[in-house]
């Protein structure tokens, strides 16, 4: 090699160098092709002439790379700006690499975690019961009350009714009078719209209210936002972080020093959306890490507040009614008719608007609001209402409102003033004697000592209409001990007056033996009173369970109660008084449910419930959420009674004790319940009629191995196995089989089964007469 580059160097006239031959040489390439790192596991023509890389343009476009809008065909990509280009012969692969900012963003984690499903609702009924009994000492007046709610639903919603039915025991003279008597409640029919997050309720109501206004019992229409139809939605600024990988990467996010989740990432910009759900102030560290092992540490602090809306998010609540009067005093007592409305709308992360305005005979009201995160620093509460009323002459009144919290793992500060000027008015006082409170300060405060427990405290100072004035100042302290006990200290003071009260209390978990709890406390009047209790709660799938006190000091008073919960209902009952002067009383409470044209019995059902069936198949184990709930009863079905509404809830059913020649659709489903309804869910479950038929030739010999048979009244077939066997389902009472033998010949035979059979049936041997097929020779 040495000496022909000498002599080509010495000769004279020879050809140019072998570099500039390559100039004019074109070499076209199908390579791989790399983008920052990432493998888009594709093959890419490419030319190498002139010194450069020459690719479509279209084709680097697709590959993200920003190509002039105006070039067309082949393009140098080694000439475009921020581009370089890495040619590996060896792998055949075109290494690229490009400014971050060309590539994708990519978004780790879902806004809404929870898949949303649409909620359901069956035609059905419920009725809620609540009896109480009770004997008074001293011989006062037995009664017994009974509390109700009768419930219908179905997707047109829910209509409910509640009330209380009282009965007096005893002759007109021990009863002093009184009379039997039914208060009613509450009556009203309700609407959830999923889609949109309406809810329509035509009734009795309660208004809703902002941190600044109050809500008032109305009869009429409600239309609001219910954010509780949707759990998949996360109403308020989620925690998010960006950042750039180069190459691919691992990113890891570790929130207050607990890691949060752990991603693999492509190169390009990236935002991190897969936060826990969090309040308050904390640290938040970023771990990336690349292919050769290179991390990358972030730390940022971070406030999260649940009191703003997420942005573009909105809030309403209109209401539109009479004003409800005498509650649990009168049936139907409604004045003036009266309307309210809230309205809130997330701007941005960092600031909510909200307004609020009221409008009756002889009131008038409107104001506004701003919840505001001051950063790091917590979330800051303004807002501003002015009314006008006929309570007096010229009765304008304003009321101002400042606020302001901050929360973190170690401390937590709140601080709120109220201040109303002149004869300010709402709804809740219209019409009444009661005046609202000229100004209202409170401030608390917490503070966590790790383990020496964690100490809170308040002050509350109140200036009323009439002048008084109200200041009060509490705190607690409380820590964990030994295992799972506890110890709580409580002191309250009323400032301007003497004395102060107090609660000394100290906590024993017995495991599987219940609780023991014994407490101190001291009144304004320097007066003690010891506690000691004992108590063990109901077991959530049913048993006893019991509670026992005792109390010191002046009264010496005792208590003791028990209570059985089966699956159909819960028994109560017990004494309270002081030594030989005891009331006694008993209790009873259940749900009745009618759905599916049957009753079931059940413990109180508040929200909603499901009925399982299995389509007359009893025994079959139902589980919900992988908790065994029972059996099916002889009707094949059984109530699932506490379900949460509109949260996909996952119900299965166990088909291994169904008989042999029952199959199943699904064995798992995943439903949503709407609000206080019920809903009927079927499995599909189906009997199969089978049957295992021995065929034999008229000799007695099993027919041919692979033999095809055919039933011709399903179309159904099978083949003919050894020892002449062959396996058929679904056939009927009636049956016949064709026969078709390897060796070209045929037959056919009929035999009868018992539709209602629960086993695989045992059949022949029949005697299958073999014969030629038609138009074989």
């Amino acid at each position: 090699m040495v000496c022909t580059a000498n002599a080509a160097h010495s000769a004279k006239g020879l050809p140019p160098a072998p570099e500039a031959m390559q100039s004019d040489v074109v070499l076209n390439y199908y390579l791989g092709v790399t983008v920052n790192g990432q493998d888009r596991a594709r093959v890419e023509p490419m030319q190498q002439r002139d010194g450069h890389y020459w690719m479509q343009a279209d084709t680097l476009r697709s590959l993200g790379l920003q190509v002039p809008a105006s070039a067309a065909g082949p393009v140098a990509v080694d000439q475009l700006a921020g581009v370089t280009v890495d040619y590996d012969g060896a792998s055949q692969m075109l290494h690229l690499t490009v400014p971050g900012d060309w590539l994708p963003m990519q978004y780790v984690g879902a806004t809404n975690p929870i898949a949303p499903v649409q909620a359901r609702s069956s035609f059905g009924a419920l009725f809620n019961y609540d009896v109480y009994y009770s004997d008074p000492a001293n011989g006062g007046l037995r009664y017994m009350s009974a509390l109700t709610e009768q419930r219908l639903f179905d997707g047109f919603g829910m209509i409910s009714n509640t009330g209380v039915y009282t009965r007096y025991l005893g002759s007109g003279t021990e009863s002093g009078g009184a009379r039997d008597s039914y208060m009613r409640y509450d009556t009203y029919w309700r609407y959830n719209d999923q889609r949109n997050m309406f809810s329509y309720q035509l009734g009795d109501y309660v208004s809703g209210s902002l941190n600044w206004s109050n809500s008032v019992r109305l009869g009429g229409l409600r239309f609001s936002r219910d954010f509780s139809v949707r759990p998949d939605l996360v109403t308020y600024p989620m925690l998010n972080f960006s950042g750039d990988a180069a190459v691919p990467s691992a990113v890891d996010l570790f929130i207050n020093g607990a890691k949060a989740s752990s991603t693999e990432l492509q190169p390009g910009p990236f935002t991190l959306s897969n936060v826990p759900y969090i309040n308050g102030a904390g640290q938040a560290t970023v771990v990336t890490t690349d292919a050769l092992g290179r991390r990358v540490t972030t730390s940022v602090p971070f406030y999260v507040s649940n009191t703003l809306l997420a942005p573009g998010l909105s809030d309403f609540d209109l209401s539109v009614g009479k004003l409800r009067r005498d509650y649990g005093v009168r049936n139907f007592s409604y004045g003036t008719t009266a309307a309210s409305g809230i309205y809130r709308y997330g701007v941005n992360p960092y600031l909510t608007l909200a307004a609020h305005g009221e409008i009756a005979t002889g009131l008038k009201l409107i104001g506004a609001g701003a919840d505001i995160g001051v950063g790091v620093l917590g979330t800051l509460s303004l807002a501003a209402s002015n009314s006008r009323s006929n309570s007096s002459p010229d009765a304008n009144g304003r009321q101002y409102l400042a606020g302001y919290s901050y929360y973190s793992g170690r401390f937590g500060l709140a601080l709120q003033r109220v201040q109303r000027v002149g004869d300010y008015d709402d709804l809740s006082t219209l019409g009444t004697m009661s005046r609202l409170a000229r100004r209202s300060d409170q401030a608390t405060a917490t503070i966590n000592l790790n383990s020496l427990g964690s100490v809170g405290t308040g002050y509350f100072d109140v200036h009323a209409d009439d002048g008084s004035r109200t200041r009060l100042l509490n705190l607690s302290y409380s820590r964990s001990l030994w295992g799972n006990s506890s110890v709580y200290l409580s002191v309250n003071k009323e400032l301007g007056a003497k004395g102060y009260s107090a609660l000394l209390q100290l906590v024993i978990p017995l495991d599987r033996y219940g609780m023991m709890s014994s407490a101190v406390t001291r009144d304004s009047e320097h007066n003690y009173t010891e506690r000691v209790s004992w108590s063990r709660a109901v077991p959530s799938q049913g048993g006893i369970g019991a509670n026992v006190s005792y109390s010191g000091g002046g009264q010496h008073y005792q208590q003791a109660d028990m209570t059985w919960r089966t699956q159909i209902m819960q028994l109560q009952g017990g004494l309270y008084g002081e030594r030989g002067n005891y009331t006694r009383w008993a209790g009873l409470s259940g749900s009745l449910v009618w759905m599916d044209g049957a009753v079931f019995a059940s413990n109180q059902i508040n929200d909603a419930f499901v009925v399982v069936s299995t389509q007359g198949y009893g025994n079959v184990p139902v589980r919900y959420e992988n908790q065994l709930m029972g059996q099916t009863n002889d009707r094949g079905q059984l109530l699932v009674p506490w379900v949460t509404s509109y949260t996909p809830a996952k119900f299965a059913i166990d088909t291994l004790q169904l008989p042999a020649n029952v199959r199943a659709g699904d064995t798992e489903k995943r439903v949503a319940v709407s609000q206080g309804s019920g809903f009927l869910l079927d499995f599909s479950l189906q009997t199969r009629v089978s049957a295992t038929v021995t065929l034999v030739d008229t000799d007695g010999q099993p027919l041919s191995l692979g033999s095809r048979a055919t039933e011709l009244n399903s179309g159904v077939s099978s083949v003919v196995g050894w020892d002449g066997q062959a396996y058929f389902e679904g056939l009927q009472r009636d049956n016949r089989v064709k026969v078709v033998t390897p060796e070209g010949r045929q037959c056919q035979v009929a035999f009868t089964l018992d539709p209602k059979q629960t086993q695989i049936a045992q059949v022949g041997p029949l005697s299958c007469a073999l014969r030629a097929l038609e138009g074989s020779p």
